[in-house]
């Protein structure tokens, strides 16, 4: 494995992703789930971490420079009995949050990248210096966002990253609050960071014969290595829909058996590193489609509102699965008829075979059913306030429809809407003017949808400033 050295550096991004049809059922193996990548990337950039001639560290620095309190130093070791690479935060501060994500990440990257290079011991994995960054539509923008003039007014503010000035294009902003209490707006920020990570370190560790996402066989390593990591980080196996668009962007997407990676044990246990790598390499019965049926008809586009008011999309999962068991007839039958009014939905929204009126339909039809799932699991997948948001935006000139996407709730909701900047105005002023009858704080967000995965950024511009160097 090549030592990476401070003059290297690499970049990753990975889209976010709304689950426009197949909310619930995509957690069912018989069922499928149309998921759409979104424009909104988060990006990871991986530098080599100098040190003096001579000193040899096991250290990494991640820092999310646009939030307050950001930065997490890990130390990392080859555990004994096949544990593979244990990484452990080194900070004793108390008030700093642990990053479940970033360090669950890299204890399965750094495992990975010993188990490729056997011969190579850990050590030899070179220190580094991670940074993420996240496009602004991921949060919702109250009064604590700090603009970039006034980063660059007061060099010593905590947001401002050591000192240089920063672009004022304004892709990236700093927000005046911890990221755990920063409220996103449910684009799948998690799944883009462990894919956008995984995708930068094993694009800075291995030459590219071992790691080029252009071949396809590579981006099936990233994604498996990814759902792995994802899945041990929130502490369950989840569909892993969202993986699947950080990867590849819009798909039709199938999920894997849940036993393909229920028996890895945890970072440092003994068969951790035999597992992890024999896991990844394996073959997976996931089936994700890319082309046909995951697409959008010629001049339109997908937009996305926040409502800024998320939901508990754990909870809401547990007591639809809950019904789902307690029932067994009425939801299957509920599910066959959901999965096959997605199908035409999915079909409706591509092709002009299809006309504006039968789209329409193929929406109204597809909530129906959601609310009436909703009902009997007494969960608000399409709570009320959601209904009549859509019910009305839903009539507006250039918009065909739209769905609360994904579990459902207090969410942003998906819109199909005319990509033009007249419908992009009207859209605005409708929902300043909701914002003022109902007191519900609506936004429509800069993000669009997206065909493009998981990339190897080549333009490192576009984090001048943000990033050490």
């Amino acid at each position: 494995m090549p030592a990476g050295t401070g003059s290297r550096i690499k970049a990753f991004s990975a889209p976010g992703k709304v689950l426009l049809a197949g909310g619930y059922l995509v957690l069912d193996r018989d069922h499928n789930g149309l998921v759409f990548g979104l424009n909104a990337r988060v990006n990871v950039v991986v530098q080599g971490l100098e040190t003096s001639p001579g000193v040899q560290l096991n250290e990494i620095i991640v820092k999310s420079p646009q939030f307050m309190e950001a930065e997490w130093r890990y130390g990392y070791h080859l555990a004994g009995e096949d544990g593979g690479i244990q990484v452990t935060q080194l900070q004793v501060d108390k008030t700093l949050a642990q990053n479940k994500f970033v360090e669950t990440t890299l204890s399965y990257v750094l495992t990975y990248l010993n188990r490729v290079s056997a011969d190579t011991p850990s050590h030899a994995i070179p220190s580094t210096q991670i940074t993420i960054l996240a496009d602004n539509d991921y949060y919702s923008h109250g009064d604590g966002t700090t603009t970039v003039a006034e980063l660059n007014q007061n060099p010593h503010h905590p947001h401002h990253p050591h000192g240089s000035r920063l672009p004022h294009d304004g892709r990236f902003k700093a927000f005046a609050s911890t990221l755990g209490g920063a409220h996103k707006t449910g684009l799948g920020s998690s799944a883009a960071l462990v894919t956008s990570l995984v995708g930068a370190l094993l694009s800075f560790h291995l030459p590219k014969e071992k790691f080029d996402i252009s071949i396809p066989g590579h981006r099936q390593i990233l994604h498996n290595l990814a759902q792995a990591a994802h899945c041990a980080a929130q502490g369950k196996i989840g569909s892993g829909f969202d993986v699947a668009a950080a990867v590849y962007g819009s798909c039709l997407y199938k999920r894997f058996s849940s036993s393909t990676i229920a028996q890895i044990p945890s970072p440092g246990n003994p068969g951790f590193g035999t597992s992890v790598y024999d896991t990844v390499t394996a073959g997976w019965d996931t089936e994700i489609k890319k082309g046909e049926g995951t697409g959008l008809r010629a001049g339109f586009v997908m937009r996305m509102a926040d409502v800024d008011c998320g939901s508990s999309t754990v909870s809401m999962v547990k007591n639809v699965m809950m019904w789902r068991k307690e029932h067994p007839e009425a939801s299957t039958q509920l599910w066959v008829s959901l999965q096959a009014a997605n199908d035409i939905l999915g079909k409706a929204i591509e092709s002009d075979l299809y006309s504006e009126s039968e789209v329409r339909a193929a929406f109204l039809n597809t909530r129906a059913l959601l609310r009436e799932m909703g009902d009997a699991a007494g969960v608000p997948i399409e709570p009320q306030s959601q209904k009549e948001l859509l019910d009305a935006v839903s009539h507006k000139d250039g918009v065909l429809g739209g769905v609360v996407p994904g579990a459902g709730g207090y969410d942003a909701i998906a819109l199909l809407v005319k990509d033009n900047e007249e419908t992009k105005h009207n859209l605005e002023a409708f929902f300043e003017g909701w914002r003022e009858d109902t007191g519900t704080n609506v936004k429509l967000l800069d993000v669009i949808g997206e065909v493009e995965g998981a990339r190897l950024e080549d333009k490192l511009d576009q984090y001048r400033g943000w990033i050490y160097g």
